[in-house]
């Protein structure tokens, strides 16, 4: 092979191991976000309906806070066996390609470099005791008055993947 195709290939290599332990990584980082939601109905309604949303996907009330009228909700987010088997996956790929190209700028050390495969499934594992944590949510409802209707504005922190979910199943918008 050219003298300049093996280092070259190596430094591509080297750059996209760096890339795929940055999404490894970033498989458990927090994605939590404060969204401005509005609803046509009234507090009470809608309260009760969030209530109903939350405690069928196993959250439970944990504080209540009447002055601000202000509900946080916890729940368990349990790790996908999906994803940890999906990024063991890519994490032995990625050492098996950085492998085969070190091995082939140092032959000596092919045997004990190629054997470095084998610690894949520590991305995984790193996935899942990172990802399975308590999640909370913080909801805060306040009445909007107009002339001709009463409408509800909810302050939402919680996940992203939460907050889409919570839009489509009550129907809420976005508040402008």
């Amino acid at each position: 092979m050219d003298t300049a195709i093996l280092p070259s290939t190596f430094l591509l290599t080297l750059l996209l191991s760096v890339g795929l332990f940055f999404f490894i990584r970033a498989s458990t980082k927090d994605r939590t976000q404060t969204v401005e939601l509005v609803s046509e109905q009234d507090e009470s309604a809608l309260m009760a309906q969030l209530k109903e949303y939350f405690r069928s996907r196993s959250y439970r009330v944990a504080v209540v806070d009447q002055e601000q009228n202000k509900v946080i909700f916890e729940g368990n987010v349990r790790p996908s066996w999906f994803l940890a088997i999906f990024l063991t996956l890519l994490a032995a790929i990625g050492i098996f390609c950085l492998s085969l190209v070190v091995s082939l700028v140092f032959p000596s050390l092919s045997t004990l470099i190629l054997a470095t495969v084998l610690l894949s499934p520590l991305s995984g594992l790193f996935y899942w005791k990172k990802s399975g944590r308590i999640e909370k949510v913080s909801l805060k409802v306040e009445t909007i008055k107009s002339e001709q209707t009463s409408s509800s504005k909810i302050t939402v922190v919680a996940h992203r993947d939460e907050l889409s979910e919570l839009q489509r199943i009550l129907h809420l918008k976005a508040s402008e």
